[in-house]
């Protein structure tokens, strides 16, 4: 608008009629006479209210301008006489002509800015030509951010970009980043450190949010808080390994995969295969766990549930505790493991834990060099294979 301004400055007709234009408010937000910007032109209202595109209303003519946001402004010209009339229509014009121009600036402006975004979190950017770009594109630098990837299915993606731009779009210092037909980055400022239970709850409503907006199943995976620009392809990687990691040892496949929440299974994740193949031979010997039936498997996690308590496992189970007591022997007598014993509770979780991500490398065709592509703090990438 204050480009705006400067030209209305050339466009004053006599000393004393005016041209200008307000907002839906009644407000001035431009004018010919500075003195009239930033009060209120109490006729916009009831000019607005009568439906006509242009009509005299007061001392002044009024004409609507539709933007291509959805908003509209009002050009007026002060007068009511024909000479008025045929001035604000050519004024609306102009305005419009301007106004198109401004936004497809705008929109080019948008579209680097956002390109340059998903450049940094993919490392297609200098990291020291990373604050001069952020600068140009006026993207906060040093600022505490939390990364989220949005996974969904191609046939709802667009859905969800509409439902997040309608929850989202008017932020300013929020970024929603659509990378192909099933990932969507979110890129939130997060101000105040929260707690990750916190976080986790507020992401959970945004999943529900999203259901009922757009009717659609989606799983997120959150990175950690990080405090630069430059470290946003890290937390990209957090938000990537959260999904990957959350699918292979998360019961029930959750829809919140925080990274902060991933404990052992990020580190089995980034452990050698040949090593975890060897751990799952020492511990299993082969034939071992397939021959525990899908009843004793139950038992078993609902043993590890309630931290080998016992009388909450035969009460949750429905069953006589010496049931219970008959289950956990026949573990005993087919694996070597007592899940009475807490090393051997926690050996067995282990190798339960490798064996599914073994099962999940298998299942997946994930190669060494593709799993180690999302490993953290590694400097070199090897190909995708």
């Amino acid at each position: 608008m204050n480009d705006l301004q400067m030209q209305f400055k050339e466009l004053t007709l006599s000393p004393d009629r005016a041209v200008g234009v307000a907002d839906e408010k009644g407000m001035i937000v431009v004018s010919s006479d500075e003195k009239l910007v930033g009060s209120q032109d109490s006729a916009i209202r009831a000019f607005l209210a009568s439906g006509d595109i242009q009509s005299f209303a007061g001392e002044r003519t009024y004409r609507i301008v539709d933007r291509a946001n959805g908003t509209r402004l009002i050009c007026f010209v002060d007068g009511t006489d024909e000479f008025a009339a045929g001035y604000v229509e050519l004024l609306s014009r102009w305005l419009m002509a301007e106004l198109r121009q401004h936004d497809d600036f705008e929109e080019r402006g948008q579209r680097q800015k956002l390109s340059f975004l998903k450049n940094v979190l993919l490392e297609n950017e200098l990291p020291g030509d990373i604050p001069l770009k952020a600068r140009e594109y006026r993207v906060k630098y040093n600022v505490r951010r939390l990364l989220v990837i949005m996974r969904t299915k191609p046939e709802v993606f667009k859905a969800c970009c509409e439902a997040l731009e309608a929850r989202f779009g008017d932020r300013e210092d929020d970024y929603i980043l659509p990378m192909d037909e099933e990932n969507i980055v979110l890129l939130f400022e997060s101000p105040d450190e929260e707690g990750c239970e916190v976080r986790e709850a507020r992401f959970r409503k945004l999943v529900a949010d999203i259901k009922k907006d757009a009717m659609a199943d989606v799983k997120l995976g959150v990175s950690m808080n990080f405090t630069s620009l430059k470290d946003t392809a890290k937390a990209y990687k957090e938000a990537s390994l959260a999904l990957v990691v959350g699918d292979i040892f998360k019961s029930g496949t959750p829809d919140v995969m925080m990274y902060c929440n991933l404990g052992l299974g990020r580190l089995i994740y980034q452990l050698p295969i040949t090593l975890c193949e060897l751990f799952l031979r020492e511990v299993f010997a082969p034939g071992t766990y397939e021959a525990l039936d899908s009843e004793t498997l139950l038992t078993i996690d609902k043993f590890f549930e309630n931290s080998l308590n016992g009388s909450e496992t035969s009460r949750q189970l429905f069953v006589h505790r010496n049931t219970l007591v008959y289950r956990l022997d026949k573990v005993e007598k087919i694996t070597g493991l007592d899940l009475r014993n807490f090393e051997d509770a926690v050996l067995f979780k282990l190798a339960e834990m490798v064996r599914d991500y073994l099962t999940y490398v298998e299942d997946n065709k994930v190669t060494r060099y593709a799993r180690m592509n999302l490993e953290l703090g590694a400097e070199d990438y090897l190909p995708m294979v």
